[in-house]
């Protein structure tokens, strides 16, 4: 038999969420090898969002598995109020099992997806809503330019190219340190980010406000309607099919678009690199240590053992 009143019926209203939700998906097993830096890229990520972002929002993070240090970690920007939203994860659910749980339960009419390294700009979020609502049937924006492969977005050069009053311009317009920089950070080669500068770029402006065509899975924009038509999404693995989901948006005629300016840059897994991607070529220019690491007979048993030193560890958390 009950014993009083659920003091809950006496309330008129409740809290509604903000328009937009901002969902980050983290995964950092263990704190030490690849993921020494990672909670203080996490922190990074989650403080620039926030106080970067030029407009309100709620905060959902999804923490696939992480250990135990980083999930109390979660559960204190929770209980300060930074994080609206937190889900833990008890198992690696893949980043396709983790789409489907974060983006269909983010409450938001915009959803604004990022992986957990991401570094945000002044005004990100205010500057990428604008692009979202400024272009019709629209799928996915990312915050920043880069070249994606075409064939992602094929559905919106054939838009822009049969649309009275959309301008297609291409060129070679994306300032070349914001490709450095950002390739840098993946570390890629000198030659090749010499080969990535050589791609054109496409840009479009549709009543007097521009994009690129392209976008990325990484971090994106999307109305939650949108991304109802896709999920759930059947990826097995936890990394490797991603694509799939640029691919569907693509097939599905919506546009895929990226803000003429960087407001977001991947910090990958360390903070240190933070500063040193402004620079250029020398980011890039192997040492002879390094040289000695990449040829085959070191590196294959190396990244053996790392492999192997990984999984005794992650599968105890």
């Amino acid at each position: 038999m009950r014993v009083g009143q659920n003091p809950t019926k006496v309330l008129k209203t409740v809290n509604k969420p903000q328009r937009v939700t901002v969902a980050i998906l983290n995964h950092i097993p263990i704190l030490q090898g690849f993921y020494s830096e990672l909670l203080d890229v996490l922190g990074c990520s989650l403080s620039t969002a926030r106080s970067n972002a030029g407009m309100d929002f709620d905060l959902l993070v999804f923490d696939n598995a992480s250990c135990k240090q980083v999930q109390d970690y979660l559960l204190e920007k929770y209980q300060s109020g930074e994080i609206q939203y937190l889900i833990l994860s008890n198992k690696n659910m893949g980043k396709g099992g983790a789409w489907n749980v974060m983006l269909q339960a983010a409450p938001g009419e915009i959803v604004a997806y990022a992986d957990n390294d991401v570094l945000y700009y002044e005004s990100w979020l205010a500057k990428s809503v604008i692009l979202l609502e400024s272009f019709p049937n629209v799928g996915m924006v990312t915050s920043r330019p880069y070249h994606s492969l075409p064939e992602l977005y094929s559905s919106t050069v054939n838009w822009a190219e049969n649309t009275p009053g959309v301008k297609t311009e291409k060129g070679v317009f994306v300032k070349e340190v914001w490709i450095r920089e950002f390739l840098a950070s993946l570390d890629r080669s000198e030659e090749e980010i010499l080969d990535d500068l050589s791609i054109e770029d496409i840009r479009i402006t549709y009543k007097d406000v521009s994009a690129y065509a392209g976008a990325s899975h990484w971090q994106f924009l999307s109305w939650k309607k949108t991304l109802l038509e896709f999920f759930p999404i059947d990826l097995s693995k936890p990394m490797g099919q991603v694509l799939r989901l640029d691919e569907m948006i693509n097939k599905a005629g919506y546009l895929r678009l990226m803000t003429d300016i960087p407001y977001v840059m991947n910090l990958s897994n360390t903070i240190s690199t933070a500063p040193l991607i402004k620079t250029t070529n020398k980011i890039n220019q192997s040492s002879l240590f390094r040289r000695i690491l990449e040829t085959p007979f070191v590196k294959s048993p190396l990244m053996r053992l790392y492999h192997m030193i990984f999984k005794l560890y992650s599968n105890r958390n």
